[in-house]
């Protein structure tokens, strides 16, 4: 009699069994953290506890598990379903653009292409509105998009849907947006990025607000709904993993950026977190390691320098707004203090004092 019911029993049980492992699997898969609790690959020397520090908690169970996929742990389940087809994220993977025009390219963008990207030069994309055969007669990489030069709602659209085509037609893994006052530390960045699971829909940069914005989307018949999202200000910089730039296409390729742009009136930064958190249902990973010049920046830490993704400059109240850092160069001869952060990372620069 037992036996019997044993045989009865059996497959029921294995089939409740095998149930219970699908909707387990699924639910760990499927999961979208809206922030992220990770260390890198290969952390700078003695930035591991920064940067643990750095990124807003996350639930226990995926960051453990994004911290074992980071570290390469065969047990955790984003390394199981990716380690064997993709290779560790190298910085020709990062697809850079910066955003510029053409008054600013003897100052701002002279500035970059002297310091940083020297050192990222061959994925660094520059997308501006002007010619300039002397940037270009050098090897960097240009991109005229023939936006409007002003800083209006949609120049500053145009530009963006550039940025994001121009990623979009290129085999790079992240998409990265920088202003050109933004100071990029490409090992930084490299190990930001690292942390993350090589295919999880990531959206990371920092916010200008301390709550999310708020915006009246344009609706068929001049309606309007409220909505309200985080957004990554592009004054500090922000990145798109590949695999949640390809779903935003949508909304974003082509025209249809500038379009989605319009429905809510508001600039390109805040159109990316409107498509991302509302149209994907995905949450920004907030970040402080990205800074802008809407920040106090002499509250950067000195010796966190070298664990900053960016950093930036502008004048507040008639007065610079940059970080504090001693070096070879005065205030005068330095004021956004690029130049002697790049000495500083990069000490044997032949400009460097």
């Amino acid at each position: 009699m037992h036996k019997r019911w044993t045989r009865r029993r059996l497959p029921v049980l294995v089939f409740t069994f095998s149930i219970i492992l699908y909707v387990d699997f699924q639910l760990r898969t499927s999961s979208n953290p809206p922030t992220l609790r990770a260390l890198p690959r290969h952390p700078p020397p003695g930035g591991a506890l920064l940067l643990q520090r750095a990124i807003q908690q996350a639930p226990d169970a995926a960051a453990e598990d994004a911290r074992r996929a980071a570290a390469g742990d065969p047990t955790s389940a984003g390394a199981a379903r990716h380690h064997v087809t993709r290779p560790d994220l190298g910085q020709e993977d990062i697809f850079i653009a910066v955003k510029t025009t053409g008054r600013f390219h003897e100052t701002r963008l002279a500035l970059l292409l002297e310091t940083w990207i020297s050192r990222t030069k061959a994925h660094t994309f520059i997308f501006t509105d002007m010619e300039d055969e002397d940037v270009s007669s050098e090897g960097y990489n240009v991109v005229v998009t023939g936006c409007q030069s002003d800083h209006s709602q949609q120049a500053l659209s145009c530009k963006m849907s550039a940025e994001y085509d121009g990623f979009m037609a290129s085999d790079k893994r992240w998409f990265c947006h920088v202003d050109d006052d933004n100071y990029v530390n490409p090992e930084a960045l490299l190990s930001l990025l690292s942390a993350f699971p090589p295919e999880g829909d990531i959206y990371v940069g920092k916010p200008s607000l301390d709550k999310p914005i708020t915006a009246h989307e344009l609706l068929e018949g001049n309606a309007t709904r409220e909505v309200r999202f985080w957004f990554a200000t592009g004054g500090a910089g922000f990145c798109l993993s590949r695999r949640l730039a390809e779903k935003m296409a949508p909304w974003a390729s082509g025209s249809r950026f500038e379009k989605t742009s319009a429905t809510i009136r508001l600039p390109d930064d805040c159109t990316v977190g409107f498509i991302v958190e509302k149209r994907l249902g995905v949450s920004m990973v907030h970040c402080p390691l990205f800074h802008s010049h809407l920040e106090n920046l002499l509250l950067v830490n000195h010796r966190s320098i070298p664990h900053q993704v960016t950093l930036s400059y502008g004048m507040f109240e008639n007065k610079m707004n940059s970080i504090e850092v001693k070096g070879g160069f005065s205030k005068e001869d330095d004021p956004s203090r690029f130049k002697t952060v790049h000495c500083l990372l990069y000490p044997f620069t032949s400009w460097c004092p």
